[in-house]
């Protein structure tokens, strides 16, 4: 066990990086879990922002929903996959027959960000693992504070403008609702923003409006920082991981195998969930 590592009544945590993550043995997600658990695995998501549960075996979509409810009400806005064994269960796959495919792989984002209120949490449970298809993780607090000071002042003025029906502005850069950290609002993937705008005001007003250049410049450099080694993860999934993440705290992206040809990397089967968010980011 990691010298760092801490037990928790039953729940054994050993951190994945120096700066977030931990890994979670000691508990069966399988079998009922008692309150003072459950209240230790609601502190542990704050604090680490991603925790991921080794050797659980198939969660149930019933309990994966139920420990979705330890964190609030469930949302489900997704496309509603034939195979999937719940509505509020979102089937990711890289076989369309057997799940949706393409899922997450336009750009780092968080989950939501295109709701007045994005969720604030998610978990992710794999019934089926391929070769490859990882997915990559990055703090939002770390990036924020790595910045030179100019760029900072620069991003804490934007606002990131979603594109869609319901075209929805948040702050790119505003304190998380539940831990006051700093943290980030944003998808990098085109189908997902319009632009960025300087010190938005609604119904509709803001001092500026970045040009699709100077918007793929902003997109290019949140990437670039978030995709920095000294602070992604790249997380290579296991049978019987389950992850519960704070989508608010914790950006992510679907590495490109993820859609690897299932005949030679094998079958990908994910099974998300994501919890309604609680408020509007707001500065």
């Amino acid at each position: 066990m990691n010298s760092a590592s801490t037990c928790l009544a039953a729940v054994t945590t050993a951190p994945i990086t120096p700066i977030f993550g931990a890994f979670i043995r000691g508990i069966d997600l399988n079998q009922d879990v008692s309150d003072t658990i459950i209240k230790q695995i609601q502190t542990l998501v704050r604090k680490y922002r991603l925790l991921i549960f080794k050797d659980q075996g198939i969660v149930s979509a019933e309990r994966q929903l139920t420990a979705s409810r330890w964190f609030g009400d469930i949302e489900s806005t997704f496309y509603k996959h034939p195979k999937s064994p719940h509505p509020d269960i979102f089937r990711v796959s890289n076989d369309e027959a057997e799940g949706c495919c393409n899922v997450g792989r336009s750009g780092w984002h968080i989950d939501g960000s295109f709701q007045s209120q994005p969720f604030q949490i998610q978990t992710m449970h794999f019934w089926s693992v391929s070769q490859h298809g990882s997915t990559l993780f990055s703090p939002m607090r770390e990036v924020v504070e790595s910045l030179p000071q100019q760029q900072r002042d620069e991003w804490e003025t934007l606002y990131f403008v979603g594109r869609g029906r319901q075209r929805v502005v948040h702050p790119l850069v505003y304190p998380h609702p539940a831990t006051n950290e700093t943290t980030m609002c944003f998808h990098c993937g085109e189908p997902f923003i319009e632009a960025f705008a300087v010190n938005f005001q609604p119904p509709d007003q803001a001092e500026q409006v970045y040009g699709w250049e100077a918007t793929k410049a902003v997109l290019a450099e949140i990437t670039q920082r978030l995709e920095d080694p000294e602070r992604m993860y790249e997380h290579h999934w296991e049978m019987g991981d389950f992850a519960i993440i704070d989508n608010l705290a914790v950006a992510h992206y679907a590495h490109p195998d993820t859609q690897a040809d299932p005949r030679l990397d094998g079958l990908r089967i994910l099974h998300r969930t994501t919890v309604a968010g609680v408020s509007s980011p707001t500065k």
